[in-house]
């Protein structure tokens, strides 16, 4: 099985609103991290590219995204209205997803992640 009929095999755990707002992530983060490769990781789909990206997951009454500590950090304020902890942000599954607000994390993490890499590359030279 690859990486991506794994993550097909997890959403299709689930059902209704849930199962929906997980197959929304999933098309928003391939969209906006063309580049990144998916993959099960903490038993989550997850998003890779250059180190682990972002993960998202499924429960009874929200879905929940897993952007690092930094990418809690950077948006703070604008995740005021979502339950959040040190690295996750739940959405509610009766409420419709901030996706603009998602896709700037995404972004924010591509960024970081690339900047991280160049970095290491440099220190090898």
């Amino acid at each position: 099985m690859n990486r991506s009929e794994e993550i097909d095999r997890y959403i299709e755990g689930f059902e209704g609103e849930t199962r929906r707002k997980l197959e929304t992530l999933r098309e928003l983060i391939r969209e906006t991290a063309p580049l990144s490769r998916e993959k099960i990781s903490y038993q989550m789909p997850t998003f890779d590219y250059h180190g682990n990206l972002i993960h998202f997951a499924g429960y009874k009454g929200h879905v929940g995204l897993y952007p690092s500590p930094s990418g809690i950090t950077a948006f703070e304020d604008e995740l005021k209205g979502y339950k959040t902890s040190k690295g996750a942000i739940q959405f509610p599954t009766d409420v419709p997803l901030p996706l603009e607000l998602i896709r700037k994390i995404v972004i924010f993490r591509v960024e970081e992640n690339r900047a991280k890499h160049e970095e290491k590359a440099k220190k090898k030279k």
